[in-house]
């Protein structure tokens, strides 16, 4: 095994062990706090995720993907950003605490006012970790990474649920936030050796900021994208159905959004290292594409199918409402691996000018999403989604591909077969639990082993080239380590 590769599937595997246990504490955490705590709290939470959001993009910059592209940075630069992104933090925070009242008011929600002061402070904390985090995804260092998440999710976790059983409410999810990201960041800084030289460099700053500052336009566009829905639902609905809404979404970004942070931190850097041979980087990228995909698709139909089992026995019947935005949602959240791996594309070719103007582009054809949720309801805006994410891939993969010469049309040949054997195994499971009279809590283990044995077999015999390609990285990961 080459070095290279050897350091991308070890990035892949400690990034998969990061996400695997952080979803999993997360998602325990999750499932308790929503049986403890109704839909509304969830939503009054929600509507602060907006605003975070918003800011947490003004305060990355775009500066941690120009400073991961370029091939050597120096302590100056990486000392330029730091000050740059804890200005940008406080200047923020004060925003927040200044405009609390108003977006209270705004929502018909007087608690927020307190909610949105308390945290903001999670924009400060950010903006002492960025820096740190980018040095250790530059070096493809994930093994550090992986353990200060683990320790920090099951801190907050356990916060978070110690204060909803003392009857704290919402507080207990504003908690579990604070102290995660305080965690984090108060880890990364006791175990990595990076410290910032008191200097700020106006021609570090200006070199990637021409870069940066692309990327900080479209990531902005992209957060207000993601998170006008939650504007929507929290205005023309009611917080209670917002609830229900960032449940379904919650658990839809488990597979979709983590497996898509690991793709998007790892791949990223892997890739810059390869920007100069082009034939070498395409066939990993086609490797990428093909290999996630096959994860994705089985997991977000899988998920699809289970809904109803999965939710009602997981937190409820009071939860009900939600599952139908979660079926939705699982046909969004899908498509994410493919946007990021195609979007890193357009990074490393140094076209960040061409990266904003089609998040512009995209995110002109989903305003009429919007107004479809406002006039027709939730579940008719998810379909809008649906719908604008395979139209914002085909530009995604379009663009992406004339760099390398890999098409939409061949990109599409290769995932194909694994979205039709991902919906055949989806539509069986869905029918086996229609067939079977049990209770949600032996039909979903049923249907979860079903769906699993489904795939083997399938693969096995047929010898799937995409799941033959992941089998042999295993084993041949598996045989390395037994030799040591």
């Amino acid at each position: 095994m080459s070095a290279l590769k050897h350091k991308t599937v070890s990035g892949f595997i400690w990034s998969f062990i990061d996400q695997l246990f952080n979803s999993g504490i997360t998602f325990i955490a999750g499932v308790i706090l929503a049986r403890l705590l109704s839909p509304t709290e969830f939503g009054l939470v929600g509507m602060t995720t907006a605003f975070i959001a918003i800011s947490n993009t003004f305060i990355n910059g775009g500066f941690s993907n120009a400073l991961i592209r370029k091939k050597s940075c120096t302590d100056v630069d990486y000392s330029t950003v730091f000050y740059f992104n804890l200005a940008v933090g406080l200047l923020f925070f004060l925003i927040l605490q200044i405009s609390a009242p108003a977006i209270a008011r705004f929502f018909e929600q007087t608690s927020l006012t307190n909610i949105i002061r308390v945290i903001s402070l999670v924009l400060i904390i950010d903006s002492f970790s960025i820096i740190q985090r980018t040095i250790l995804t530059k070096r493809v260092d994930f093994k550090l990474q992986s353990r200060i998440s683990i320790v920090s999710s099951l801190l907050s976790g356990t916060v978070a649920i110690s204060m909803a059983l003392l009857g704290f409410g919402y507080w207990s999810l504003v908690a579990q936030r604070l102290v995660n990201q305080a965690c984090y960041m108060l880890l990364l800084w006791a175990l990595n050796s990076w410290r910032p030289l008191l200097v700020f460099s106006s021609a570090s700053f200006k070199e990637h900021f021409g870069f940066g500052s692309k990327l900080l336009a479209s990531g902005l566009i992209d957060s207000l994208y993601r998170i006008v829905y939650y504007l929507v639902i929290g205005k023309f609905f009611s917080a209670k159905e917002l609830g229900y809404y960032m449940k379904s979404d919650g658990f839809k970004s488990i597979p979709s959004l983590y497996l898509n942070s690991i793709i998007g931190r790892v791949s990223y850097p892997i890739l810059a290292s390869m920007q100069d041979d082009k034939q070498r980087l395409k066939a990993s990228y086609q490797k990428l594409i093909r290999s996630t995909m096959f994860i994705t698709f089985v997991l977000m139909v899988g998920m699809a199918a289970v809904s109803e089992p999965m939710i009602i026995t997981l937190i409820g019947e009071k939860w009900r409402p939600s599952i139908i935005y979660l079926q939705l949602l699982c046909f969004t959240g899908m498509l994410y691996p493919l946007h990021a791996l195609n979007l890193n594309m357009l990074q490393l070719s140094g076209r960040s000018d061409l990266f904003l103007k089609l998040e512009i582009i995209k995110k002109a054809l989903a305003v009429p999403t919007i107004f479809i949720g406002i006039y027709w309801g939730i579940k008719m805006m998810i379909v809008g989604m649906i719908i604008n994410g395979w139209l914002a891939y085909y530009i995604n993969s379009y663009w992406s591909g004339r760099f390398i010469g890999y098409s939409f049309l061949h990109q599409l040949s290769d995932i194909l077969p694994s979205l039709g054997l991902s919906l055949l195994m989806g539509i069986s499971i869905y029918l086996l639990g229609l067939l079977l009279p049990l209770s949600y809590l032996w039909l979903l283990l049923i249907q979860v082993l079903f769906g699993a044995t489904f795939i083997f077999l399938f693969c096995e015999l047929t010898k799937f080239r995409d799941y033959l390609f992941l089998k042999n990285i295993l084993i041949e990961k598996l045989s390395l380590r037994n030799k040591k």
